[in-house]
């Protein structure tokens, strides 16, 4: 799997942002790209950094819809599967932190939503998102098996897990991630923990440029089954990242040849104080 991370910024021109990211995904095209994916609400500025941004309203769609509509026609002109990130409103008046993922042939394969929903200083999201209610899928597309995990989720060690034993290949985490935002290293290693724990490639792509509020870092990067990155986006410039994956990499890791042989999940439930399900 050729892989591109759409390292981009977005102004408030969200026709453009969108013009931009189809020219994203026909340079990936040209790069030989399989895959691509965008960061977190791709072409529109990151209204969460104020609680009450009213022209949020206005971004959010319904998924199909304008804009995963013109994503969807650019995946199936290039044969390019492409993980999207957007504002999604459903017909029950939701709003969603929504990826819609399209197959090679622009086929709508499901759409991941974000399920935890948090809220602080500059990233007040649960002003605008509803809790995801789509859980933690898998999608088999033309390239391999895609999972997504959108920026918070991949703080828990059981969405990552979840992705994981629904048998993903690759986790793809679009992110609006803050110039030191956390310590430094520390997301980085989050993920690397949770590619190595899990045995899958895992690709963050990072929101860049500076906001209102806040300035977002870039550094997109992609780890293998081994915990190691392996490609890396530029720090506070738009970039585009293409790298080859040897998905053959997952089924020798040593999570998939060691780790995962020895789990006991008959027990995790009730340690952890989950109800356990009848079978």
């Amino acid at each position: 799997m050729l892989l591109a991370l759409a390292q981009q910024s977005a102004n408030a021109d969200r026709d453009s942002n969108l013009q931009r990211a189809l020219a994203a995904m026909e340079r990936a095209k040209a790069a030989g790209a399989d895959v691509i994916a965008f960061p977190e609400l791709a072409i529109d500025l990151f209204f969460p950094q104020r609680p009450d941004d009213r022209t949020a309203a206005h971004c959010a769609e319904p998924i199909p819809g304008p804009t995963a509509d013109a994503i969807a026609a650019k995946a199936r002109e290039l044969s390019l599967v492409t993980v999207f990130n957007m504002y999604e409103s459903d017909d029950e008046e939701r709003r969603f932190d929504s990826s819609p993922v399209f197959d090679a042939d622009g086929s709508l394969l499901g759409v991941t939503r974000m399920v935890h929903i948090t809220d602080y200083a500059c990233f007040h999201e649960q002003a605008y998102y509803d809790p995801g209610d789509r859980g933690a899928p898998v999608y088999r597309t033309r390239a391999g098996a895609i999972g997504v995990a959108i920026c918070y989720d991949r703080h828990y060690p059981e969405y990552m897990r979840a992705l994981g034993v629904a048998g993903a290949d690759l986790v793809v985490i679009p992110q609006a991630g803050a110039l030191d935002e956390w310590p430094e290293g520390l997301f980085e290693a989050e993920v690397r923990t949770a590619a190595f724990q899990n045995g899958y490639f895992a690709a963050l792509c990072n929101r860049v440029g500076e906001e209102e509020k806040l300035t977002f870092a870039g550094e997109s990067f992609v780890v293998n089954p081994h915990g190691q990155v392996v490609a890396r986006g530029k720090r506070l410039a738009e970039d585009l990242i293409v790298t080859d994956l040897d998905l053959g990499e997952c089924a020798a890791s040593v999570a998939k040849t060691l780790f995962w042989r020895d789990r006991r999940p008959e027990l995790y439930a009730s340690w952890l104080g989950y109800p356990v399900l009848p079978r």
